[in-house]
């Protein structure tokens, strides 16, 4: 591996010999703290119109959001041709286990139709992997890569209530122990520069998280979308956002602390360039960020998992 940290182009290509992209999926999920079961307004942060990725955005300016399945991987198959032949079908919007086993079983063989699928990765909530649908999930993983990617954002549960999170740590941990030994890859989101937490918060989840049998990462800025209850608390002048200066310095540190098996899928969020954004407002491009913090690593002859070994009890799990 040549670069400084393992990012998820690198495991895929070490996983396939060949370049593997995802195509984003609406299946029409929804969320606990959505549809009445937790609440209605859901994360403080969560706009789902500011979903970003190149595909998504592409395909809902169709206006067909609500086509099928396989009709979105058809599309954006079209518009990755160029780069590869074969994908990931990629469960994004919203909780994507939150449904009966039957409706999940129906839309994830919906996704595998298509010969060119060589896995699924299916973003939810800890909170919301019953093991039913953790057998249903494991089916898959026998015959093709599966990544659950679960929304975490922090381990401060006073983090976790202050952004309506609707779980805890604890079901956080669970929901880990049950899907390890099932051949499902995992794949954690954080969120850098949430509301009242310091570098030391931050850092002390990226520490738990490097003891955890985990297999991906996947790293957020947070950012403040209009029509969201976050934007109301940033109006009030609750708290401030990171600036780019304090923000690649700390991905950096992140990065040192992280075991090399990790696989980093994002060392940035997706940078929205449109009105929805109110902050902050970097003027720099995703591949521009994601540079810079090469650089730094480069400058500070920083690679992945340099402190890992400092920290205590900790886990290294041979990729299966």
């Amino acid at each position: 591996m040549n670069q400084r940290y393992y990012s998820f182009s690198q495991f895929l290509k070490d996983k396939f010999g060949f370049k593997v992209y995802k195509i984003p999926i609406d299946a029409g999920f929804t969320c606990p703290t959505r549809d009445g079961t937790l609440g209605y307004s859901g994360c403080t942060y969560c706009n789902a119109q500011s979903f970003s990725l190149p595909t998504f955005l592409a395909y809902r300016q169709t206006g067909r959001t609500k086509t099928s399945v396989y009709d979105q991987i058809q599309y954006g198959k079209k518009l990755l041709e160029r780069k590869s032949t074969k994908f990931l079908a990629y469960f994004q919007p919203y909780t994507n286990t939150y449904a009966d086993v039957k409706f999940l079983k129906k839309v994830y063989d919906e996704a595998l139709l298509d010969p060119d699928i060589v896995g699924l990765c299916i973003g939810t909530r800890p909170d919301c992997v019953p093991d039913e649908v953790l057998d249903l999930i494991e089916s898959y993983a026998k015959k093709c890569q599966v990544w659950l990617e679960y929304g975490l954002q922090s381990i401060h549960n006073k983090t976790l209530l202050r952004i309506n999170r609707g779980h805890n740590f604890a079901q956080f941990k669970d929901a880990i122990k049950r899907t390890r030994n099932r051949n499902i890859f995992i794949c954690v989101h954080i969120i850098l520069g949430l509301p009242d937490e310091t570098k030391k918060d931050m850092l002390e989840t990226v520490k738990t998280l490097a003891k955890m049998d985990i297999d991906g990462i996947k790293i957020h800025h947070l950012q403040v979308i209009k029509s969201t209850n976050l934007a109301k608390d940033f109006e009030k002048k609750e708290f401030k956002t990171l600036s780019i200066e304090e923000y690649i310095p700390l991905v950096s540190d992140i990065i040192e602390l992280l075991p090399p098996n990790i696989t980093i899928q994002r060392l940035v969020g997706e940078v929205l360039e449109d009105d929805m954004l109110i902050a902050p407002k970097w003027n720099l491009t995703k591949s521009e960020i994601v540079s810079r913090i090469e650089q730094e690593l480069t400058r500070r002859n920083f690679f992945q998992g340099l402190k890992f070994k400092n920290l205590k009890n900790n886990v290294l799990k041979p990729k299966f």
